[in-house]
């Protein structure tokens, strides 16, 4: 276990880091630690080579009710409300946001499977966190809510970006809009989550489990699935075959593949080490 932030924990067995948000705010609200530690975070476990995939999740009753707005306003509020550099303030509250966007985006760039396993309440900065996972699995007391604009934001950390890909234009202009509350079950129909599991407890178990049956694969080759869907999302068809080819035509000979024949032949697990 890594102790040495202040707003997540990391838990590492077997091929899988837990990220666990553990506030300090209440219902682990992201203030200014979680903005400055998840992409140091993130960046750590991307480069450790040990780590084969990324499971996000919230200590105690919720996943995160996002930003803490009261935790930011000695960043914020100096921004927001003063008035003797307008232009000044703007530029630095451009680079505050930019820098926010790193925790989100460094999320959305690891090289690693990001699974987000929710549960309790997933609120505004939450929903930009999941949005840059790969998928997403909840609880059936999960809540999600895009509720930036009930106080006067716009959502600009990316799941307005990221969304659509995910649910699709109309439901995301709706959250987006109305700032409501989606649960578990219309989470499930509209594609938000992969699935919906009956209690907290039953949701990390499930997750945990997916998470190592992932871990358990040649770990390249799962980068590299990820790395040709990521190149392939705003691409032709045709564009995507001629990079996978290439992909392929650079890093299919491996140890790993090897291993995989071999394991074939001998009727046996295979061991992928990564190489």
């Amino acid at each position: 276990m890594d102790g040495t932030y202040k707003s997540l924990r990391i838990e590492k067995n077997e091929g899988v880091a837990e990220l666990v948000l553990t506030g300090p705010g209440k219902g682990n609200a992201m203030g200014p630690d979680f903005w400055r530690e998840m992409p140091e975070a993130i960046r750590a476990l991307d480069a450790d080579d040990s780590v084969r995939v990324v499971l996000v999740r919230g200590e105690g009753k919720h996943f995160t009710f996002g930003l803490d707005l009261m935790g930011m306003m000695e960043s914020l509020g100096p921004l927001l409300t003063g008035e003797s550099n307008l232009a000044l303030e703007r530029l630095k509250l451009l680079s505050l946001i930019g820098d926010m966007q790193q925790a989100t985006e460094g999320m959305a760039r690891c090289r690693k499977p990001v699974i987000a396993a929710v549960h309790g309440w997933c609120i505004g900065g939450g929903m930009d966190l999941i949005a840059a996972c790969d998928f997403r699995y909840c609880s059936q007391d999960a809540k999600f809510s895009l509720r930036e604009v009930k106080v006067g934001i716009v959502a600009d950390l990316g799941a307005l970006q990221r969304l659509p890909r995910i649910i699709g234009e109309g439901h995301t202009r709706e959250l987006a809009y109305t700032g409501g509350d989606v649960d578990a079950a219309r989470a499930l129909r509209m594609g938000l989550v992969n699935e919906v599991f009956p209690t907290p407890e039953a949701l990390l178990e499930e997750a945990r489990a997916t998470a190592k049956r992932i871990a358990e694969n040649a770990p390249l080759v799962v980068q590299g699935a990820k790395q040709v869907m990521e190149y392939c999302a705003d691409k032709s068809i045709a564009d995507g075959l001629r990079y996978v080819a290439v992909w392929n035509s650079a890093f299919l000979q491996s140890h790993d593949l090897a291993e995989a024949f071999s394991a074939f032949v001998e009727r046996r697990p295979p061991h992928f080490q990564g190489r």
